[in-house]
């Protein structure tokens, strides 16, 4: 965590910072701490409405503590290449699983699609999984299956027939045009209930005022989607000194 690890005071004036409504941006601002370190904090402690300083204080004490035997067996300790500091890679990920979950991903999902993210090759077996996220088998069977449900993961056997996991470049674009097929399904379903509530009475207008919105933002993200996939999956055009011949890459 840059910077160390949060005071007792630093939690209290998060807490006063939440009481004020204040945004984690402005929060962490005040703290000169990321914005990541303050939403991380947050979410694991209660969340905005329930987050205590000398609650949060405690559990991290706790949580500290019980790390210490383990990080001296190092059981899911994932060796890191690079140059990497393994405990920055340790924090980001934790705070990588945070976002996930903000925006509605189950944790233990959240948890599995952060460690596939942050790999170099974008994909990991059962077992690298159980280890390093110290779970058991079961649990990342259920994740991988709810991750593959929602697009953002497949699964392919390797050539001794095990199963490995992938996140894959365009990830984001699947996992956007099918949220914005959900939200036109929304949107046609929500325009279905104008006839049976009858034209121009008040539940029927809200409905069509929502199916109309719901419209427009499904339309806008596809849109957005598809022109970000081009422009950032184009190539390059050749140079003068290219001689026609693919690359190596492109083979």
């Amino acid at each position: 965590m840059p910077g160390g690890r949060l005071s007792q005071q630093e939690r209290q004036q998060i807490a006063l910072g939440l009481a004020d409504s204040l945004p984690y941006a402005e929060i962490a601002r005040r703290l000169d701490r990321p914005t990541s370190t303050v939403t991380r904090e947050v979410m694991r402690n209660g969340g905005p409405t329930a987050y205590r300083a000398d609650l949060a204080h405690r559990a991290t004490e706790r949580r500290a503590h019980r790390r210490r035997p383990a990080s001296s067996r190092g059981p899911g300790a994932v060796p890191q290449s690079h140059g990497r500091d393994p405990e920055a890679v340790a924090e980001y990920e934790e705070t990588l699983t945070t976002v996930f979950m903000q925006s509605g991903t189950p944790k233990m999902m959240a948890r599995v699609l952060a460690c596939l993210c942050i790999s170099d090759a974008a994909s990991l077996g059962a077992s690298e999984l159980v280890q390093r996220l110290q779970v058991s088998p079961a649990s990342v069977s259920k994740a991988v299956a709810f991750l593959e449900e929602q697009g953002l993961v497949r699964r392919e056997r390797d050539e001794r027939r095990r199963e490995r996991y992938f996140v894959d470049d365009d990830v984001w674009y699947q996992s956007m045009v099918a949220s914005a097929r959900g939200t036109a399904q929304i949107a046609e379903t929500a325009r279905q209930g104008v006839a049976v509530l009858g034209p121009r009475t008040p539940a029927a207008n809200r409905l069509e005022n929502i199916a109309r919105f719901l419209d427009f933002v499904s339309e806008s993200i596809t849109r957005a989607a598809e022109q970000a996939r081009e422009v950032l999956h184009a190539r390059p055009a050749p140079t003068s000194g290219d001689t026609g011949r693919p690359s190596p890459d492109d083979e």
